[in-house]
This record gives structure tokens, C-alpha cells and sequence, in this order.
């Protein structure tokens, strides 16, 4: 039996990101748009993703299907040890009705740091 979670992404793992290779070989459920309750921040060539209950646009992304040595490559690589991100649940508006998924949210401090829009694209 494999034991399969959803994710949200958002960032430089997303289909077109430099990262995306290290999701490649798993699925890829469709886009998504988290509720109304997040934000995102410019960090270091990559976004982070925070919880902002005064935020009122929803964070697009996509929703991905990852098996357990997916997570924990992926958590490896998100720095889950060094405690740059935390694996927590978020909320979707869509796809509608959807339950909550985990995503990576950024662990430190946003002081100083750009706030972003509603969606990451590459820096060219």
C-alpha cells in the first residue's frame, strides 16, 4: 500500500520552475487557489508562503499527488530539518469543496522581506 499526500505548490516546484524536476514523476492533480487567508513573501529567488488571516486575495498554485519517499525528499529540500518551512494543512476556495492539503509555509521571520501578489512566476 502506498501512502499518498496531496500537496499545494506554489514556488520554484511548480510545472515551468527551476525546481519542478524533483516532482516530475508524480502527479499532478490540476490548479489550485488557497482560501483568502495567506500571503506570499519574496525570499532568497524563491516565495514563502505565510499565514495572514488580514490577506483577501487567495495564493494560486497547483495540487500535486506525492508518495512518501516523494514527501520526504521534498521535505529534505524545503529544509523542514533547519527550520526553514513547516509541512502544515491549508485551505483550498478551489477546486471546490476540496479538503485541506498540506503545503510548505515559510518558518522564519517575513521582517523586511517584499510582499508578493497572488502568484509566483520565475525570476527571468
Amino acid at each position: 500500500l502506498r501512502v499518498m499526500s496531496r500537496l499545494f505548490i506554489y514556488g520554484t516546484l511548480k510545472r515551468g520552475g527551476r525546481s519542478h524536476a524533483r516532482l516530475s514523476r508524480h502527479q499532478f492533480l490540476g490548479l489550485a487557489c488557497t482560501t483568502p487567508h495567506y500571503r506570499l513573501y519574496r525570499l532568497d529567488g524563491y516565495p514563502g508562503l505565510v499565514a495572514d488571516s488580514a490577506a483577501t486575495v487567495g495564493i494560486q498554485g497547483e495540487l500535486w499527488e506525492v508518495d512518501a519517499a516523494g514527501l520526504a525528499e521534498l521535505d529534505a529540500f524545503e529544509g523542514l530539518a533547519e527550520g526553514l518551512y513547516r509541512r502544515e494543512r491549508v485551505t483550498l476556495s478551489e477546486p471546490a469543496g476540496h479538503p485541506p492539503v498540506d503545503a510548505y509555509v515559510y518558518a522564519r521571520s517575513v521582517t523586511g522581506r517584499e510582499m508578493l501578489g497572488p502568484v509566483w512566476t520565475e525570476p527571468r
